[in-house]
Parts: C-alpha cells; structure tokens; sequence
C-alpha cells in the first residue's frame, strides 16, 4: 500500500466527529449505548455528560447505572 492510502485511511478512521455539537454527541452516545458500542464512554467522558443528559436523551436506566462510575 503507497503512502497516499496510508494517510487517506488513518485520516478517515481518526477524523471521525470533525464538527459535532454538544446536543448530536448525546444523541450519538445513546445510539451507541444501546448498540452497546464502547466508543459511547469516549465521547461521554470528551464532553462530560451527565446521566441526566443521557437519560432525556433516551437511554435506558440500567445501562446509565452500569456507567455510573464514568458519568458525571
């Protein structure tokens, strides 16, 4: 694989959420969540979420429960 694959693939695996707004990062996270995702705890501790937020934004109670310890 040439130089130009390289960096035009780890450009897309790390440029990911190039402009994401607080209120699309709960709603991703809850997505994420209930797919049970682990990048979910990446953005909840990026933008400091509380379990309130995710819990409005429509997760389920057990799931914010078993993170208790990340959230805020």
């Amino acid at each position: 694989m040439g130089k130009s694959k390289k960096r035009i693939i780890y450009r897309g695996k790390n440029e990911q959420f190039t402009n994401l707004s607080r209120t699309d990062a709960v709603k991703d996270a809850v997505r994420m969540l209930n797919d049970g995702n682990k990048e979910a705890y990446s953005l909840i501790t990026l933008f400091g979420m509380t379990a309130e937020e995710i819990l409005e934004a429509g997760a389920s109670y057990e799931i914010v429960k078993g993170m208790e310890n990340i959230l805020k």
